[in-house]
């Protein structure tokens, strides 16, 4: 294990990314940058998280600001709980600990939204703690490097990659050492054929030895994505359209989108919008004029959206499914916070020909 943290901290100092947060021992700015890159690509995050803390630059901007705001910094990055939790361990922290990070895992743990993960992250990173970290690139270069030719989702799998993790962290600079090891499987010891010949590693790694490195890790095959068909409709009472806002657990919690739902199966699009308007808004529509659809792919389902537009509906709002509705002028729906559906949809709206009334500035 010294070897290889040698070898890795060399290779760190010499071939790292130039990355924003990378530049700064900021707890906080850490805690944000480590928090947009679950589950999403460095390349995208890196303009997000220099207007995320541009607008929040610290914790108690973040605690005091509107979610809706928070939301609206976050549109376009997905994974939207995360957004949430942030804003809501950022109240944590005014409250308790005077907006200040705990410096060590546990205590930062006991946050909403921080887990294994992100607490050994921030711990090692900011406080230099030889706390532990293990993503899915970390997983991949510990299975080649140890030869480890097990379903790493197996739970003894896992135990053993946290303790071989926690083994490399114990020394100077744990935190490097844990930016070294995600940097290795991003650039180097990537999925699929790996690039050995640049690896740092390759002389002690088993699966090198072996030459099966393109097989490992070993994963469970993903389950197919789930086919979903909805309906979705610009829905217009006297000038103004009607948003709704999805409630804040679950997939694009809290944020806003055009009223509709899910289709029932084989049922026609139009006569599902009317029931999903009557059921979930309680509203009436009596010749709803199709507009086309948009596709989207969610981690675990494939979403087929028909648009349309109504005319005037009669009814009283009242919601089913959403936690909030506002009818609003048409341009300010748009600075609503919202999800790449959504976008989908106005984009489609804006390019099809319609009345003036019912046309997206």
């Amino acid at each position: 294990m010294k070897r290889v943290r040698n070898a890795l901290l060399r290779w760190y100092d010499a071939e790292r990314r130039d990355l924003p947060w990378r530049r700064t021992r900021d707890p906080y700015a850490i805690w944000i940058s480590e928090t947009m890159l679950q589950q999403t690509r460095v390349e995208t995050v890196i303009p997000y998280y220099e207007r995320f803390l541009k607008r929040f630059p610290n914790v108690d901007t973040l605690a005091a600001a509107d979610m809706d705001d928070v939301l609206g910094a976050w549109a376009g990055l997905g994974y939207y709980s995360r957004a949430r939790n942030l804003k809501t361990a950022a109240q944590a922290l005014v409250d308790t600990h005077r907006g200040r990070l705990p410096e060590d895992a546990e205590g930062l743990r006991r946050l909403p939204g921080i887990g294994r993960y992100t607490a050994g992250a921030v711990a090692s990173i900011a406080f230099d703690q030889p706390e532990p970290v293990v993503d899915g690139n970390v997983a991949r270069v510990l299975s080649r490097l140890l030869g480890i030719r097990e379903d790493i989702s197996r739970p003894a799998v896992l135990r053993r990659f946290w303790q071989e993790a926690s083994e490399l962290a114990a020394g100077p600079r744990p935190g490097d050492l844990n930016q070294a090891l995600m940097e290795l499987g991003a650039r180097v010891c990537v999925s699929g054929e790996p690039h050995c010949e640049e690896c740092p590693l390759a002389s002690p790694c088993d699966a090198k030895r072996l030459g099966d490195a393109a097989t490992l890790p070993i994963k469970r095959p993903k389950l197919p994505a789930r086919r979903v068909e909805a309906a979705a409709a610009w829905v217009v009472r006297r000038g103004r359209v009607l948003a709704v806002r999805r409630p804040p657990e679950g997939l694009l919690g809290g944020l806003w989108e055009l009223p509709g739902g899910e289709l029932a199966s084989h049922e026609d699009p139009a006569a599902g919008l009317q029931r999903s308007l009557r059921e979930r808004v309680g509203l009436a529509v009596s010749r709803p004029e199709y507009v086309g659809t948009v596709q989207h792919v969610f981690t675990h389902r494939r979403l087929r959206l028909h648009v349309f537009r109504s005319d005037p509906p009669s009814g009283r709002t009242r919601l089913e499914g959403f936690d909030a509705h506002r009818w609003l002028a048409p341009r300010a729906l748009r600075e609503l916070p919202h999800g790449a559906v959504t976008r989908k949809v106005l984009a489609l709206l804006d390019e099809s020909p319609a009345p003036r009334p019912g046309r997206i500035p």
